[in-house]
C-alpha cells in the first residue's frame, strides 16, 4: 500500500506569499464590507439634520446630540435609555389623553354613552389578555435583546482579535525577510570561518583548528540545541551578574581595608628602615671595635662613667 506523501515543509518564501495573499483577502473584505458599529442612530441623526435644516422643527428633547456625529457603544445606550423615559411619559401622557377625551364624549353625547358594569368587566378581561400577551412578548423581546447583546459582544471581541492579528500578519513579511537577510549573513560568516579552518588545518596547526572545529559545531547546531545553548549561556551571564552584584558590596568595604592596612605597612616600612639602619650601624660600630677602633660611644660611655664615680667620691654621694 503506497504511503501518502508527506507534506512538505513550509519555507520562508512560501510564508511570505501566504501572508500577503491573506492580507489582500483581508483587505478586499474589509473594502466590499465596511466592519461597523450597528448605526441605530442613523435615522436619529438623519432627523436632526433637517430639524438642523428647519428651524421651525425645534428638538424638544434636552438630550445632547454630540453623540450623533460619532456614535459609540455607551452613547448608543445612553440615547437608548433617555428615549425609553421619554416614550413612557409620551404613553403614560396619550392614555390620560384618550381617557379624558373619551370621558367628554361620553358625557356630552347625545343621548349619553352609559357602560354597563358587565361591560366594564369584559373589557377588563380583554385588557388581562392584551397585558399577558403583551408580557409574554416583552419577555421575548428581552431575551433576544440579551442574546443579540450577547452576540454583538462576541462578534466585537473576535473583531479585536482579527484586528490585532492582521496587524501582526502585515508586519510579518517584513519581519521574515529581516529574518532572511540576518540568516544569509550568519551563513555567510560561518562559511568564512569554516574556511579559516582548512586554511589552519591545511598548515598543521592542531590546537587552532581543534578551537575551530568547536566553533564550527556550535554555528551547525540544530534549532532545539541552539536555544539550550543560548538558555545555558544566559543562566551563566545571570550567575555572573549576580556574582558581580556581590563583590560590588563588598568593594568599599575590601577597600577601606586595603587603605588601612597599606598605612600600618607604611608605618612598619618605615620602622623596618630605621631599624635596619641602627643595626647596621651597630654592626659597623662593632667591627671597628674588634679591629682595635675605639668606638666614639663606648669611649664616652666610659669617660661618663668614670666622671660620674669622680664626682660621687667628691661629694660622697652613695649610690
Amino acid at each position: 500500500m503506497a504511503r501518502p506523501p508527506s507534506p512538505s515543509k513550509p519555507t520562508p518564501a512560501t510564508t511570505t506569499a501566504a501572508a500577503r495573499k491573506v492580507l489582500r483577502t483581508l483587505a478586499d473584505l474589509t473594502s466590499e464590507h465596511e466592519i461597523t458599529i450597528i448605526k441605530i442612530s442613523e435615522p436619529i441623526a438623519t432627523a436632526q439634520g433637517t430639524v438642523g435644516t428647519n428651524p421651525a422643527l425645534g428638538r424638544t428633547s434636552d438630550i445632547s446630540t454630540a453623540s450623533l456625529d460619532s456614535p459609540t457603544p455607551a452613547s448608543l445606550e445612553a440615547d437608548l435609555a433617555h428615549y425609553r423615559e421619554l416614550f413612557a411619559k409620551l404613553r403614560f401622557s396619550y392614555v390620560e389623553q384618550v381617557t379624558k377625551e373619551k370621558f367628554i364624549r361620553a358625557i356630552v353625547g347625545d343621548p349619553p354613552l352609559i357602560v354597563t358594569p358587565q361591560e366594564n368587566a369584559e373589557l377588563e378581561a380583554e385588557n388581562a389578555a392584551a397585558k399577558a400577551a403583551l408580557k409574554a412578548l416583552k419577555t421575548e423581546v428581552i431575551d433576544m435583546v440579551a442574546d443579540l447583546e450577547a452576540r454583538g459582544r462576541r462578534l466585537a471581541a473576535r473583531h479585536e482579535n482579527i484586528t490585532l492579528e492582521t496587524a501582526i500578519l502585515a508586519d510579518l513579511p517584513a519581519k521574515v525577510e529581516e529574518l532572511e537577510q540576518q540568516n544569509a549573513a550568519l551563513r555567510r560568516a560561518a562559511r568564512l570561518v569554516n574556511g579559516e579552518e582548512e586554511n589552519e588545518e591545511a598548515n598543521g596547526n592542531d590546537s587552532q583548528s581543534g578551537e575551530g572545529m568547536k566553533k564550527k559545531a556550535g554555528l551547525n547546531l540544530p534549532l532545539a540545541k541552539t536555544v539550550a545553548l543560548v538558555e545555558e549561556r544566559r543562566v551563566r551571564a545571570r550567575e555572573l551578574d549576580r556574582e558581580l552584584e556581590q563583590l560590588s558590596s563588598v568593594v568599599p568595604r575590601k577597600r577601606k581595608e586595603g587603605e588601612r592596612l597599606r598605612s600600618e605597612t607604611a608605618a612598619l616600612e618605615t620602622k623596618r628602615a630605621n631599624s635596619t639602619a641602627a643595626a647596621r650601624e651597630a654592626r659597623r660600630r662593632r667591627e671597628n671595635a674588634q679591629g682595635g677602633v675605639e668606638d666614639d660611644l663606648e669611649a664616652k660611655g666610659r669617660w661618663y662613667r668614670a666622671t660620674e664615680t669622680a664626682l660621687r667620691q667628691m661629694l660622697d654621694v652613695k649610690e
